[in-house]
């Protein structure tokens, strides 16, 4: 630590470089602190079904292979098993196909199994008794200006309607989540499963998944078995997981997360490895003359390279931190927005503890060669060229 201010000086021996430098490394490790949270988040917390206060009930083969509707009164029948609603994909499109937002066709008492949703009483009696009714959360209708009473003609890209792909919706009711923090769960659409199932020309019966509540959350393992049971070597296989899991598994449908988070953050800190290095090496280039007269004034040649490391390992560490900060502050807000399939209240401490091992190895890695030509500089030949 004698040494500190002494390294903290020539760390900042030419500020506009080290500024520069500095905020690569900030970006870098803002951009890995984020995309590394949505890769473990994609990656874990899903799969233990203990204590889940909710189950859903999928295909055993893929998300996108549907269920019969017969399974429903099993479902309900099963010990445990407290309510059960469920859901079809819709897939629809308002007025251009990137205006994306999910959508679904769901039973009557779909909003039942979700109190951290608030809609008002009339406006879940008016879902209930308007054929063509749908309910959309407030972000949704926000974002395009909807009010009740409006009608939303969305347009089919898997399930037609009987001699048309027009399939026109009453807005009825807007919910609200009472935690803002997943206001992104307001990013869908929902319409009546019956109004579905009679008015498509593609499939009858069918659902894509049933949501369970359960009476108790200590119970769900064993639930959980026992629906899956009930349909056991036939065709249609089910998979009871938790909702985090079966989100996941939904969003895994459009992309590898862990082999894009892998190749960007390859290629930034491939770059980032050449541009601190890079500015390494210039700044131990300058100060050639002073390093000889460290060693003139009694430093050891082990004392110059550890200065040099130091130097190099606080200018990747100080960036870093600052990154990390940076992506703790903005990861509840991705979160909020990201329709409830990541749900973090910051920066895992699996991404903290890997950022911090990255910037130790960049750290000896981009010094360690300047830090050797320091250690080996020799005092005449450093005077002679002044």
């Amino acid at each position: 630590m004698k040494y500190f201010s002494l390294i903290w000086a020539q760390l900042f021996r030419s500020k506009t470089r080290t500024l520069l430098t500095l905020l690569s490394v900030v970006a870098a490790f803002l951009l890995f602190g984020m995309l590394d949270s949505v890769r473990v988040a994609f990656n874990s917390g899903g799969d233990t079904i203990e204590g889940a206060k909710r189950l859903v009930v999928s295909s055993k083969l893929s998300i996108t292979q549907s269920l019969p509707l017969r399974l429903l009164r099993d479902i309900e029948a099963t010990p445990g098993v407290r309510k059960v609603n469920y859901a079809m994909w819709f897939g629809g499109i308002y007025q251009d196909p990137k205006n994306f937002f999910p959508s679904f066709s769901v039973s009557d008492n779909y909003m039942d199994l979700y109190p951290e949703f608030e809609l008002p009483p009339a406006q879940a009696e008016a879902f209930k008794n308007t054929r063509t009714g749908a309910i959309v959360g407030e972000s949704l209708a926000k974002r395009f200006g909807w009010k009740l009473g409006d009608t939303i003609p969305m347009q089919a890209t898997i399930f037609p309607r009987k001699g048309s792909n027009d399939w026109p919706l009453q807005l009825v009711g807007i919910y609200r989540a009472k935690d803002r923090n997943n206001a992104g769960a307001e990013n869908q659409l929902l319409l009546h499963w019956s109004y579905f199932d009679e008015s498509n020309d593609y499939i009858k019966n069918q659902v894509s998944f049933y949501t369970v509540q359960l009476d108790d959350p200590a119970h769900a393992s064993r639930v959980a078995q026992a629906i899956d049971a009930l349909s056991l070597n036939s065709d249609r296989e089910t998979k009871s997981q938790t909702e985090a899991a079966f989100s996941q598994a939904f969003a895994k449908q459009f992309a590898d997360i862990g082999l894009i988070v892998t190749g960007i953050m390859a290629a930034v800190f491939f770059t980032l490895v050449l541009l601190t290095g890079n500015t390494m090496a210039q700044a131990v280039r300058e100060r050639i003359p002073e390093l000889a007269i460290l060693k003139t004034l009694g430093f050891k040649d082990g004392t110059v390279l550890v200065l040099v490391m130091v130097e190099s390992v606080l200018l990747i560490v100080l960036g870093g931190l600052i990154g990390m900060g940076l992506a703790a502050v903005l990861m509840p807000l991705i979160s909020a927005n990201s329709q409830g399939m990541i749900s973090l209240p910051g920066v895992p401490a699996q991404t903290w503890a890997m950022a911090l091992g990255l910037m130790a190895v960049i750290g000896v890695v981009v010094g360690l060669l300047p830090a050797l030509r320091a250690q080996r500089l020799k005092i005449v030949d450093a005077l002679a060229g002044r």
